[in-house]
């Protein structure tokens, strides 16, 4: 079989940041989809699923309520290697046009407070499984690390 493309980017390299994973053609729609990195492949402890979990319910509320975004917004979640996200857009994006928008959306992670939208036996099938502390203090540590002075290097994936 043929490699897939994620399979292709060299993560002894890859440090976090926001990169074009790929874009697909759907019709006449292209959708660009990202990898929200957070941790440095291979070198970081990954992020535990509850707190991915978490900061999946938070995100994907936030983005699907953003005035600019939430009718282009496909999907967020987690990656399976548990070192960042992927978020699908409807339209031709680049890293850095995103970049306003994940500091929005991770400043709403790490200021939120009360109840996980969505976190009830009704509404999620692994409800308990969630960790808001750890999510605000990812959300906390991706802003302060990478997104505040994000940099090209951040945005485009290593050669």
């Amino acid at each position: 079989m043929e490699k897939i493309a994620s399979f292709t980017i060299d993560h002894i390299k890859l440090q976090p940041g926001i990169y074009v994973s790929r874009k697909d053609r759907v019709g006449s729609q292209v959708i660009t989809t990202f990898d929200i990195r957070m941790t440095s492949p291979n070198e970081e402890p990954v992020m535990n699923t509850a707190e991915l979990h978490a900061m999946e319910h938070l995100a994907a509320t936030y983005l699907r309520n953003q005035p600019d975004f939430k009718d282009k917004v496909i999907y967020w979640g987690p990656m399976g290697c548990r070192t960042g996200n992927y978020l699908l857009i409807n339209g031709d994006y680049e890293s850095k046009d995103i970049v306003p928008l994940m500091i929005e959306t991770f400043e709403f992670i790490r200021d939120f407070e009360g109840e996980i939208p969505g976190a009830t036996p009704k509404d999620c099938g692994n409800y308990l499984d969630m960790n808001l502390g750890m999510a605000k203090y990812l959300a906390k540590k991706y802003l302060d690390d990478v997104l505040y002075q994000i940099t090209e290097e951040r945005l485009i994936y290593p050669q």
